[in-house]
């Protein structure tokens, strides 16, 4: 990972590898400084602001309200001093960088390797790290800059996030390929809750999505087995232990070989998930970010024109 560009008072660095550590002890092993030096630059903080920014208790260090304020101009400063040196690289032709994501587990299997594919050969000095999350945790992982892009389905927008990329996919039922239902072009909740059905645990955004038509044909209660995974959701389809639901995005392999079919759900109309890709809101993204959020944007785009090239007329 390309150096830290340090154009700001050394205690910023200090105060939030702290808030991330939640120790001095392990902030300063992070840091790869003593104890003592990130101590004191807290303590000096602390004195400038004249209120504590944490709180010492006995299993660690807690933001104070004040911390909590501070900490987020720290991620200001901190994500600003990032965006500055990629793009002073960026002049001098180096193309470095690096691109925290915080993901959705169903884009894993092929659309971020894809892209990450793509990123390599482009900009082969830019490096990625990735955590995969349910979607509910995301928007917290972003606005508190432990990430620089989240990227997953159906998130609400709320004024913290920036939404840079959407995609619309269609939710459809998951089945193997001799189930009963596998030869029909769509099919509705009503008629999959005739067989047993793998739904979604709360933390995935699937699990929203469908609640209103499980709250239409009372299929709260049906699932022999409810998953917060959604690979093995589609195991327990191709096993045909149970129905699953999700897009096809993630089914792609799956697809290919034909050793789980899609099936469009149609229940008072077809039932679309947003993909999106989200950032800080108010943040000016640094050459690397912008580089990847682009070459996804772009990969999104292209997959929503090739499924409705597949996928019946909605009626």
């Amino acid at each position: 990972m390309a150096t830290r560009l340090r154009v700001h008072s050394p205690a910023v660095l200090y105060f939030d590898a702290v808030r991330r550590a939640g120790s001095i002890r392990e902030a300063a092993r992070r840091l790869h400084v003593a104890s003592s030096a990130v101590n004191r630059q807290i303590l000096k903080l602390e004195d400038e602001i004249g209120v504590p920014l944490f709180e010492r208790l006995p299993g660690g260090l807690k933001l104070t309200a004040a911390g909590e304020v501070f900490a987020r101009h720290a991620i200001v400063v901190l994500q600003d001093a990032e965006r500055a040196r990629s793009e002073l690289d960026a002049l001098k032709g180096l193309r470095t960088g690096h691109v925290e994501v915080a993901t959705v587990e169903g884009v894993t299997s092929d659309l971020l390797p894809t892209v990450i594919g793509r990123l390599r050969q482009d900009y082969p000095n830019i490096t990625i790290g990735i955590a995969t999350l349910g979607s509910q945790a995301i928007p917290e992982t972003v606005t508190s800059g432990a990430a620089d892009l989240g990227l997953a389905f159906a998130l609400p927008r709320t004024a913290e996030l920036r939404q840079l990329y959407l995609a619309r996919f269609r939710l459809g039922a998951v089945v193997a390929p001799d189930h009963p239902l596998a030869r029909r072009a769509e099919v509705s909740l009503a008629t999959c809750m005739a067989y047993p059905l793998v739904l979604a645990k709360q933390d995935l955004s699937v699990h929203h999505l469908m609640r209103p038509a499980m709250d239409r044909a009372g299929a709260e209660n049906r699932g022999v087995v409810r998953s917060g995974s959604v690979e093995l959701s589609k195991e327990l389809a191709r096993r045909g232990i149970g129905i699953a639901f999700q897009t096809r995005i993630g089914l792609e392999a799956d697809l290919d070989q034909a050793s789980l079919v899609h099936l469009p759900l149609n229940d008072a109309g077809p039932v679309y998930s947003d993909l999106g890709i989200y950032t800080r809101a108010g943040r000016a993204l640094p050459v690397a970010v912008d580089a990847f959020a682009r070459l996804l944007g772009d990969e999104m785009a292209r997959r929503e024109v090739a499924e409705a090239a597949l996928l019946p007329t909605p009626t």
